[in-house]
């Protein structure tokens, strides 16, 4: 059997000791923000950037190209190495795309190598949940093809729940209507929202107030966990690390789990979400 590696993208949005320190190699995607481009947590701080956009400044994003996925493929396939990875959903970015494209490429240059591309249909620390839940099958001995099979069949039991602080970041992509936004935000709603099937974010409830929402997210996990033992659950959050620790206490109350990780959301995810954003994820019976 031909010994493997797993990589994956910068959206995984885990802890550095918990990717790069586990010897996973990492696709980094891009954002442009005042003039100047940057990779996705490895440029500004999670602080200075959410300042930035509270201040009107509005980042953009740019998936991996064909060309970087290959540039770091390669030198594992040179090595008699191949490639499972566990990549950004595609109901969200072109990476997953150009991903599957560079493997194809390498597999026709290589013809002896094997690269599997998951489209893991999870975004944040929900794929980062799904990476490492497929890091342990290769601890356990399973080979390329069994770790990948396992990743298809549970990818969809990551279950993702979402509240934003500001609706108009969701208006500004094209989530909902500038009226909803400015409605909402009169009003103090806080949109829930989801990732479905197809792995595309979705708004699926509403909540007026911040500590409903925060409450909310912490709710809908009981139905989701049933049958299922969650020995690790995360919490990313937006510049706002006491909603987070308020969201953590909910979980360790309520569930008795006490290995809640929190983690700031990434650069390139939280360009899309904004500021205030706080996220739970488990693995449960459906998303």
């Amino acid at each position: 059997m031909r010994e493997y590696v797993i990589v994956t993208d910068s959206t995984v949005d885990l802890p550095e000791s918990m990717v790069e320190g586990q010897g996973i190699p990492v696709l980094y995607l891009k954002y442009m923000m005042d003039g100047a481009t940057y990779q996705d947590r490895k440029g500004l701080s999670p602080k200075e950037f959410f300042d930035r956009i509270r201040k009107g400044s509005m980042p953009t994003t740019s998936q991996v190209t064909p060309e970087q996925a290959k540039a770091l493929f390669e030198p594992i396939i040179k090595e008699g190495k191949d490639i499972l990875c566990i990549g950004f959903s595609s109901g969200l970015s072109g990476t997953l795309n150009s991903e599957q494209l560079a493997a194809r490429e390498l597999m026709e240059n290589y013809p002896d190598s094997r690269i599997i591309v998951v489209d893991s249909l999870c975004a944040c620390m929900g794929q980062g949940l799904l990476l490492l839940k497929v890091m342990e099958q290769k601890r356990q001995g399973k080979t390329l093809e069994e770790a990948a099979a396992w990743a298809e069949e549970n990818k969809l039991h990551v279950c993702h729940n979402v509240t934003i602080d500001d609706l108009h970041h969701l208006h500004r992509g094209g989530r909902i209507s500038k009226t909803t936004a400015v409605l909402g935000s009169m009003i103090n709603i806080k949109p829930m929202i989801h990732m479905d099937n197809e792995g595309k974010l979705n708004v699926i409830g509403k909540e007026r107030g911040r500590k409903k929402a925060l409450h909310r997210i912490v709710d809908v996990m009981e139905e989701q966990m049933q049958g299922w033992e969650n020995d690790i659950v995360f919490i990313t959050h937006g510049d706002c690390p006491e909603d987070a620790a308020f969201v953590k206490q909910l979980i360790v109350e309520k569930y008795g789990i006490s290995n809640v990780i929190i983690h700031d959301i990434g650069t390139v995810i939280g360009a899309h979400t904004g500021p205030g954003v706080v996220a739970t994820f488990c693995m449960g019976n459906a998303r």
